[in-house]
């Protein structure tokens, strides 16, 4: 191998490597952001079961739980 491969090669690598980290970065970014949407749908269920229970009662609440896994 001649010196200008060595350098390409190196720069290839580099490169793979400068890649392999941002995508690791953009997967660790992805979870954080699933992790906070998933608190903010169980809040939101339980706002709506608590709102529910407040305007139609308790019956209300248990016909809206019994058919969740139907949705």
């Amino acid at each position: 191998m001649t010196d200008e491969d060595v350098v390409i090669e190196e720069q290839a690598s580099s490169r793979t490597a400068r890649f392999a980290t941002w995508l690791m970065e953009r997967e660790e970014r992805r979870q954080e952001r699933e992790t906070s949407l998933e608190g903010l749908v169980k809040l939101n269920v339980m706002v709506s079961f608590l709102t529910l229970g407040l305007v139609g009662g308790f019956e209300a609440v248990r016909l809206g739980i019994s058919l969740i896994p139907y949705v």
